[in-house]
């Protein structure tokens, strides 16, 4: 056994952790211009991780002034894409060579398993900056299809500055599905994380300096989002905002870029993705496991986890069995712990909105019948048994609203008809899930489900190459794939009379 797959490991690299939580503007570490600080308690144990930086609106005028003065410059909007590329990937290789670090600081900062981390957040997380570093000087400019004596020209140019706000859940992926497309086009960022999980981001930004990203191109402003994420998002010289979190306050960042200077705004915001299983499903065992993982991976804090179970009425009880012997497996762990398949709850507040839900569920008449409780209370930390609701209709709130955490909702359906009806009665179409051996039941119900991704025979399919995002009240435009940079450019028609 290596010295990775200890917790004793992860514990003394936790001690000798030294941990930075000032803001990051115009290429170094400041303080908030108020001053003002936030406690960063860890949700394993409530142990105090750092006073972090509560940056508000004087920092906001800050950064974006920092990341205007980069953008007018060109010294990196200018820069010739094939040099662009190789910092970006440059940037990306120092995460990779950081890994450990950033995956511990991932881990004690919103609570998720260390072997997450390191396998898939944070390799993931470097993959994204490289890949979309990778594109960036292979993607063309067009020609209009014109008379002789004439020539029409499609460009794309950056839109200028770019500010995200990122979610706690998978805190630096979510920040490299658009830093990559974002930087790699040229832009200015102003990266606002979570305050629930702003390590890592206010970690990596010193590595992009280092990897050659000019001063002022790459910010990071930690704090409340009611603070300085809704000053940058009234700001008058913000031209994008790009968010990925909570459809509620996306639908107030609408309002805030209308109330200014009509920013363009792209959202990826909440789900209540239906996984359909059919009785002629190919393997139901399999089937059960993975329903299983994708409700209880990362604590079910993943827009696109599986809440909604909807299973054909003839395997019902048989495939309920399946599923409850498979989250057995899934049971809460140390984080630090490298066997630990399920983390901690990022916080308090959350683990408590967890518990509520289970309540309602009970109260609406759902049937428990796994999980339910928080468990090791006594450790300081945030734990919640994946929890499994059966007898449960589509009108009830747990079937309705993001929950965001391993609470799994079990309805019955008795035709592929219903089984779409069901899944597509929702506020949002982010994710589904179809299973069965028919081809044919397959693409009728993935052409009929009102989401912007569908797995077949499996879940959360996919990789740098497929878009993502979703329809209704998931959000709109794409991270991931080509189709990310049209998120970051604007497009310039150019009409010459020879």
């Amino acid at each position: 056994m290596s010295s990775t797959e200890t917790r004793q490991y992860w514990e003394d690299m936790a001690q000798a952790l030294a941990i930075e939580g000032r803001a990051f503007i115009d290429g170094e570490y400041s303080d908030a211009t108020g001053g003002k600080t936030f406690e960063c308690r860890s949700p394993v144990d409530g142990r105090l991780l750092a006073d972090v930086s509560a940056c508000d609106a004087a920092d906001a005028d800050r950064a974006v002034l920092s990341a205007r003065t980069a953008f007018e410059s060109g010294r990196w909007a200018l820069m010739a894409p094939a040099e662009r590329k190789q910092i970006m990937i440059r940037f990306a290789d120092l995460i990779d060579a950081h890994r450990e670090e950033l995956a511990l600081l991932e881990t004690l900062d919103m609570g998720k398993p260390i072997g997450d981390s390191l396998r898939v957040d944070i390799p993931n997380a470097a993959r994204a900056l490289r890949w979309s570093g990778e594109a960036v000087d292979k993607i063309y400019d067009e020609l209009a299809p014109v008379p002789h004596n004439e020539i029409g020209m499609i460009t794309r140019e950056p839109v200028g500055v770019v500010v995200a706000i990122v979610p706690w859940n998978f805190p630096l992926l979510m920040a490299s599905w658009k830093l990559g497309p974002a930087l790699a086009a040229g832009n200015s960022v102003i990266l606002k994380p979570s305050e629930k999980s702003p390590l890592t981001a206010i970690r990596v930004a010193q590595l992009a300096i280092e990897a050659g990203i000019p001063a002022g191109v790459f910010n990071v402003l930690p704090g409340f989002g009611h603070e300085v994420g809704s000053a940058l998002a009234l700001h008058m010289d913000v031209d994008t905002l790009v968010f990925t979190g909570s459809t509620g306050v996306a639908k107030q960042l609408m309002v805030y870029a209308g109330q200014s200077n009509m920013k363009r705004v792209w959202l990826e915001a909440g789900g209540k993705s239906p996984n359909i299983i059919f009785a002629d499903a190919p393997d139901l065992k399999r089937a059960a496991k993975v329903a299983a993982s994708a409700i209880a991976f990362n604590q079910g804090e993943v827009c696109t986890a599986a809440s909604r179970l909807l299973v054909e009425a003839s395997i019902k009880d048989q495939f309920i069995d399946l599923v409850i012997d498979a989250l057995k497996r899934w049971q809460p762990g140390h984080p630090l712990d490298p066997g630990s398949r399920v983390g901690a709850i990022v916080d308090e507040s959350q683990m408590q909105r967890v518990l509520d839900y289970i309540e309602k569920g009970q109260q609406e008449g759902a049937n428990l019948r796994l999980g339910g409780n928080r468990v090791d209370a006594e450790s300081g930390g945030y734990f919640v048994e994946p929890t499994l609701f059966d007898g449960v209709n589509n009108a009830m709130q747990i079937a309705q609203e993001e929950i965001f955490g391993p609470v799994l909702s079990v309805i019955a359906f008795e035709s592929p008809e219903e089984a779409v009806q069901i899944a597509n009665d929702s506020d949002y179409g982010l994710a589904a899930a179809v299973w069965t051996s028919d081809i044919s039941k397959a693409h009728r119900t993935a052409k009929a489900l009102r989401t912007g991704m569908v797995w077949i025979n499996h879940y959360d399919g996919g990789d740098m190459t497929a878009p993502f995002g979703g329809y209704k009240q998931s959000g709109n435009g794409r991270d991931k794939s080509l189709h990310a940079f049209e998120k970051y450019t604007e497009v310039k028609a150019t009409w010459i009379a020879l």
